[in-house]
């Protein structure tokens, strides 16, 4: 091998050109095929193996519902429930006419079913409560019926004023009610009317309930070639939400959310800023090549073989996997952090060659014949640690595997063939500053005398790292990678209760109503449930209870509801008339009214209104009437609710109820607290031990958490079994290949420890820090431990440990970047990296040195 890298090293410094012109060759269609070719998707989900059962049960439910793919959700919530509906109305309207930015858009709870059936879904209790509060204030009612406006509200205000004058009637169910209408009359008599909401008056706690929030699911356009696909959708439902009325008002705030939106931020995050840190981290990486080689002659020739060799493996990646994904979009950092390695050893090897022999050939070839095989068997072990990884269902690391794997063999073809060429073109000038790092002398002084108490410190610290590593948490949440203070991210944590959009939803196909029934009826019961809604849900078995309850409430409330009168027009002057009237009505019932008796507040706020100008009269008009004729038509249209079958449910309910094969679905969410990471594991057990055959959000979510981590258990073991082969087949010896790996598990442990002291947890993200810590790892231990092999006497402060520690810092700025990055997945990736960076230099500067003095007990060694 020594003698096929040296042949390669001369045959590429004697042929400089024609191999620098061929690399650019390369590089070029490289860079083109990247261009043409290579895509990154953010789907988290795309991450594993189609093949796998609960992708499998994923993918034919998406193939089943295809309308609850790629959303964008609409949340609208106003000042009143009224102002919410009709602004979510407006909304859908305005976003169903531009074609060019939506397919289309609905809202599922304004489906004409619910308007004249709904009441048969409130259970019994709230059912009863509701028809008892309408029926009390049928005299109410029956005025606002005939003049549905100020007017016929004052004229009903006097009635109960007189009511409680007379017959000394109990006005303590309508507080609730009176409390708003004095603070609406007081808000206009103040001059800023606000809209009085009849669903919170007519319906108090239980409209209000019902409806705290709209949700509008929009199917927007996606852009192709694009990184953030429905960002201009996005942006045009902001600028439509923003021209709605109460929107502009102030009345009503529209927030959005949904898969597209959060894919959308989570890529921005990745590409945000993304400019400047490349720029600062390549300045940054200069800035350590040159304080390692000390010569723009040597840092330039670096630099272009590490980004032709870049250029290579971003060709051989849109070959090899076409589409990176959140994961796999690391082996940038990782190909320039370890290939970056090959060239500081090559190089500064270089450089202590040339203090014997300062021709540049013959220096090159003794470069080739001592440092190519060190690299060559680190590259190879390197590859090994990442393709371990191919052949697992985690595909995120087995495309990160694949393409840094081979990255590090094409790392090395350019370490001995592009870098000599260039080496021979810039003709580095001949160098005699000491190579040797500043204190290496003093550490390999201090680690060979205390080199037992060194080993047992580490192995205090090897116990603490092994139970840290199994004390440590796994956050299979994929939502704690995204930014909290991102708007859909805010949005989605604010509705995380709200079943139609809880991101932690079960959902369980049924062969049939009756199955859905019973396994309604039993998860129900689950502590760990908060919800279960099937079709079942929309046919009840109590409606013919809750029938008869709304015919009897029809029966007294119909007659009161009839609006075939036709009222007086509204003006300033019967305004007057009507406050007047009711004004005397109170003062009448004064004695009899409680001291708290919200009419006390009514007859304040109508004195003032009493003497206000016109318009202020007719504004309070507008807000006392603008939703009353809609509530009360809306009520008539519940009084009028019949029995529900499977053969009247409308065909838009069924559809999202019912697959095209049949199947029903029953939706089951979470309890808050079982949305944690340990909860959503007992939630989805709890569930499955009722329907084994549950899948979901909330199934995929533990299920990967599982796929994950034994995908780094096989992947570890097989790179720990490929490594050792290929040290065992270079070396020879087991004692070598066994220090290699006993500081490798170290480096592991010591990652551990660090990472548990820092309060992190494991996520899909962050854990591609160990095929990095077997990567760098390996190649670290492989220079000291050829070098002692080779008789070297001293480590810290040989030339090979001014490249490591070069290395690392050139390493760890491209972690740094990630570390600093906006996306909470990618920044936990370069802490975890960073990390795992810091225990392979401590495994790698003290524990090994220490090791080897042990095993050869050698005597003091010199300054």
């Amino acid at each position: 091998m020594r003698a096929w890298i040296t042949h390669i090293v001369d045959f590429s410094r004697r042929h400089a050109v024609v191999v620098t012109l061929f690399f650019a060759l390369l590089a070029s269609m490289g860079v083109w095929l990247a261009h043409g070719q290579l895509r990154v998707d953010t789907n988290t989900d795309h991450m594993f193996d189609a093949r796998l059962p609960w992708r499998q049960h994923e993918r034919t439910f998406d193939h089943e519902f295809p309308q609850f793919n790629n959303l964008l959700v609409a949340v609208v919530r106003g000042a009143t429930p009224e102002e919410t509906e009709q602004t979510a109305a407006q909304l859908v309207r305005a976003v169903r006419a531009d074609r060019r930015h939506f397919h289309d858009a609905e809202r599922p709870d304004a489906n004409p079913f619910f308007r004249h059936e709904g009441l048969l879904l409130l259970p019994p209790d709230d059912l009863s409560k509701l028809l008892n509060s309408l029926i009390a204030a049928q005299p109410l009612l029956g005025s606002l019926a005939r003049d549905p406006s100020a007017i016929g509200l004052l004229r009903g205000l006097s009635l109960m004023a007189e009511g409680v004058r007379i017959q000394h009637a109990n006005l303590r169910p309508y507080k609730s009610a009176l409390d708003q209408l004095q603070q609406v009359l007081a808000e206009a008599a103040d001059g800023h009317p606000a809209p009085l909401s009849w669903q919170n008056l007519l319906g108090p706690g239980i409209s209000a309930a019902k409806h705290p929030v709209q949700l509008v699911l929009i199917h927007p356009v996606l852009e192709a070639n694009t990184l953030q696909p429905g960002l201009a959708a996005t942006q045009a439902l902001m600028r439509i939400s923003d021209s709605l009325p109460d929107v502009r008002a102030g009345r009503v705030r529209i927030d959005y959310t949904g898969s597209v939106a959060l894919s959308d931020v989570q890529f921005g995050a990745l590409t945000h800023g993304i400019v400047i840190s490349t720029l600062a981290s390549l300045a940054l990486i200069a800035l350590w090549l040159y304080l390692a080689v000390r010569s723009w002659r040597l840092i330039v020739p670096i630099l272009l073989t590490l980004l032709g060799g870049f250029a290579l493996t971003l060709g051989f990646a849109a070959i090899a996997v076409g589409t990176l994904n959140v994961i796999s979009v690391a082996f940038a950092v990782l190909f320039v952090g370890l290939a970056v390695d090959f060239a500081i050893q090559f190089t500064t090897r270089l450089r202590d060659e040339r203090l014997l022999q300062p021709d540049l050939a013959l220096a090159l070839r003794q470069t080739a014949r001592v440092s190519g095989g060190q690299i060559a068997v680190a590259a190879a072990a390197t590859a090994c640690g990442f393709l371990a990884f191919a052949p697992t269902a985690f595909l995120g690391v087995a495309q990160l595997g694949i393409i840094a794997g081979v990255g590090m063999g094409i790392a090395l073809v350019c370490t001995v063939t592009l870098l000599p060429a260039l080496l021979g073109l810039f003709k580095p000038r001949h160098q005699i500053m000491d190579l040797a790092l500043p204190f290496g002398a003093m550490c390999d002084l201090w680690l060979q005398r205390r080199h037992r108490a060194v080993l047992g410190l580490f192995s205090l610290l090897a116990v603490a790292g092994a139970i840290a590593a199994v004390r440590m948490p796994f956050d299979a949440n994929p939502l704690h990678t995204q930014n909290p203070d991102s708007e859909p991210m805010r949005t989605l944590l604010g509705l995380a209760d709200n079943p139609a959009i809880n991101p932690f939803n079960i959902n369980v196909l049924v062969p049939s109503l009756a199955d859905a029934r019973r396994l309604d009826d039993r998860l129900s019961k689950l502590p760990e449930v908060s919800s279960v809604i099937s079709l079942a849900t929309f046919l009840p078995d109590h409606q013919q209870a809750s029938l008869d309850q709304i015919g009897e409430a029809q029966a007294l409330l119909l007659p009161s509801l009839d609006t075939s009168g036709t009222a007086a027009p509204v003006t300033p002057a019967a305004l007057r008339s009507a406050i007047i009237n009711t004004r005397n009505a109170i003062t009448a019932a004064d004695v009899a009214l409680p001291a708290d008796s919200p009419l006390r507040g009514i007859d304040v706020a109508l004195g003032r209104l009493e003497h206000a100008p016109d318009s202020r009269l007719l504004a309070m008009n507008e807000a006392v009437s603008r939703f009353l004729p809609e509530q009360l038509s809306l009520l008539r249209d519940e009084l009028d609710a019949g029995p529900v079958s499977m053969k009247n449910l409308p065909a838009s309910l069924r559809r999202d109820w019912i697959s095209p094969d049949g199947w029903l679905r029953v939706q089951v969410s979470p309890t808050a607290r079982a949305q944690a990471t340990a909860g959503l594991r007992r939630f989805v057990q709890a569930v499955q031990a009722v329907a084994p055959q549950a899948g979901g959000s909330a199934v995929t979510t533990i299920a990967s958490a599982d796929t994950i981590m034994w995908a780094f258990q096989q992947a570890a073991v097989l790179a720990i079994l490929a490594i050792t082969g290929v040290l065992l087949l270079v070396m020879r010896r087991l004692r070598d290949t066994g220090i290699v790996l006993l500081t490798l598990g170290m480096s592991a442990l010591l990652t551990a420890l660090f990472a548990r002291a820092a309060g992190m947890s494991i996520n899909y993200a962050n854990i591609i820090a160990l095929p990095l810590l077997l990567g760098v790892g390996v190649s670290f231990n492989v220079y000291f431990v050829m070098n002692w092999r080779a008789g070297m006497h001293r480590f810290v402060s040989s030339a090979s440990a001014r490249a490591v520690l070069f290395s690392a810092l050139t390493t760890g700025t491209a972690f740094g970047s990630l570390a600093l990055s906006h996306d909470r997945g990618m920044a936990s990736m370069g802490s975890m990296l960073l990390i795992s960076l810091v225990a392979v230099l401590v495994a790698t500067f003290v524990f090994l040195p220490a090791l080897l003095y042990t095993l050869r007990g050698w005597a003091r060694v010199s300054p």
